[in-house]
């Protein structure tokens, strides 16, 4: 075990170090910052003289060096646009979307694992039929298309929610309900095969035999055992969410690491840009580590090779 978690706490460098990389190729290839931070009748000497001063002008290994050399100082450099230290300004916008995604985690576990065990155990019914229909628009409707037509409804004409923007509880239900639908689906799908799949072993059958309350049978022997998948979708989920909440935070100006993700790309704001991957990176291989590690809480028999 202890073998198994120190692999992977090292090997946690070594994949940052290529997202990095690559994350700096993609910016360089994106284009010149200086036409969007310069007015358009910048002349040639301002335009020279601005990527002198930010370093656009060295070499590209040059760069890299420089770049790779900050980062393992802790420094992301300054951005071009904020005017401010980029890790920092990274950091700061963490809290709005760490709300943001546990108060989508709060709806998607409970209600996507109550539906996948309902579905499950009423395997054909109805009530199945229903279910899946529901996990099939979840997994199909476009996140901003979600987003906008709740905006509509519930904001423009029932006036239940502000538009945009965060503040009280209020300003995050329609945000994380949208952010949220996606997850939900796939939890509610995953626990219902997962569930029918133990059902169908031996010991359950026994259990059932023996004369055991269906209810004991359902949450002692096939949840537990049926937990494992379905705990690696929700960790999973969890760091994706973090990571991958940009189209949710713009379409609801959500101020989070999302919103900024996007403001870096229009902008071409480079630092801001590989913080921002580094820091969403570290997040989903943690959770990631996290959800490895509970392995051990659902199955004491499992070992680390």
């Amino acid at each position: 075990m202890v073998r198994y978690l120190t692999r992977r706490v090292l090997l946690i460098p070594v994949a940052l170090f290529y997202i990095t990389l690559l994350t700096f190729i993609a910016t360089r290839l994106s284009g010149d910052p200086t036409v969007l931070m310069l007015p358009p009748d910048a002349t040639l000497e301002d335009i020279q003289a601005y990527r002198h001063r930010i370093g656009l002008d060295e070499p590209i290994h040059v760069q890299y060096v420089r770049f790779l050399s900050g980062i393992l100082q802790g420094d992301f450099g300054r951005s071009l646009h904020f005017r401010q230290d980029s890790l920092e300004l990274v950091l700061s916008r963490l809290p709005a979307t760490a709300e943001l995604t546990l108060a989508a985690m709060a709806m998607a576990v409970p209600i996507g694992v109550g539906a996948g065990v309902l579905s499950a155990t009423r395997s054909g019914s109805l009530l199945d039929d229903v279910t899946s229909v529901f996990v099939l628009l979840g997994q199909s409707i476009p996140v901003f298309w979600l987003g906008l037509m709740m905006i509509l409804l519930f904001s423009v004409r029932l006036g239940l929610f502000p538009v945009y923007g965060r503040g009280g509880p209020e300003h995050l239900v329609l945000p994380a309900v949208a952010l949220a639908a996606y997850s939900t689906a796939r939890i509610a799908r995953l626990t219902r095969s997962s569930v029918i799949e133990v059902q169908r072993e031996d010991y359950v059958r026994t259990a059932r035999a023996k004369g055991l309350a269906e209810r004991r049978v359902l949450w002692v022997h096939v949840m537990k055992n049926s937990a494992i998948p379905v705990v690696t979708v929700i960790g999973l989920q969890v760091g994706a969410m973090f990571a991958g909440a940009v189209v949710t935070e713009t379409v609801f100006a959500w101020p989070g690491l999302g919103m900024l993700i996007t403001q870096a790309v229009f902008t071409r704001d480079y630092p801001v840009i590989v913080a921002a991957v580094f820091v969403s990176s570290l997040v989903f291989m943690l959770a990631a580590l996290l959800v490895d590690l509970s392995y051990m809480l659902f199955n004491p028999r499992l070992r680390y090779e």
